[in-house]
């Protein structure tokens, strides 16, 4: 879902990236990517993670109207099984990029990895504080996913997706060994391989 405008400096306009969503236990995981305009800027941004709900969604907002450009994009739970949750998020982290329909003089990931991309990225450790770009990237990610997290609450009732989005709240860990995974949850991921077994087993057991 992407969104730009032609920029008004074009010379090396910096792409920030984060993602949203390795340590659920289900649902895709999310990137972003944000070229922010100089001429527009986005006050109070921050580690999305430091934001409550109102603050972040009125954020996200203000990044949609104002950033040069601007995508979201994400790697399946099949593709998470498939690859890991890291290889997963690098790959949601370049399609975002790739779909900016802007080329950035530089990208700059949140974290200690990055993924394989056309253009010059490196890491920054904490880049979500550090980083403007970076930290309009973590918002939109972030309220992107926690949005599908809720819609996907209403079509698997009775796991709570819409309140702790997945993650492994005593919630989620204690709906999951009642109702056993549904076809969001990871089955690469522990405590839902662990929920596949038991339910496996004979029930005198």
């Amino acid at each position: 879902m992407p969104r730009r405008r032609p920029p008004a400096n074009p010379s090396s306009p910096l792409c920030g990236v984060d993602e949203a969503g390795r340590g659920p236990l289900a649902g895709a995981v999310f990137a972003a990517a944000v070229i922010l305009d100089p001429a527009r800027p986005v006050t109070g941004l921050a580690d999305s993670k430091t934001l409550d709900a109102a603050r972040r969604e009125a954020l996200a907002e203000a990044i949609r109207r104002d950033a040069l450009a601007w995508a979201i994009a994400t790697a399946t739970v099949a593709e998470i099984d498939e690859m890991n949750i890291l290889r997963a998020s690098l790959v949601a982290m370049g399609r975002a990029i790739e779909a900016l329909g802007v080329d950035p003089g530089e990208v700059v990931v949140d974290g200690l990895h990055v993924p394989r991309t056309r253009w010059p990225v490196r890491a920054v450790v904490r880049g979500d504080s550090l980083v403007p770009a970076i930290s309009a990237a973590s918002i939109l990610a972030k309220t992107a996913r926690d949005l599908e997290m809720a819609e996907l609450d209403l079509r698997f009732p009775g796991y709570g997706f819409s309140r702790h989005k997945g993650y492994p709240t005593p919630e989620h860990l204690a709906a999951l060994r009642a109702l056993g995974p549904c076809e969001i949850h990871r089955r690469s991921f522990g405590p839902v391989r662990e929920a596949i077994a038991q339910a496996s087993l004979p029930f005198w057991r």
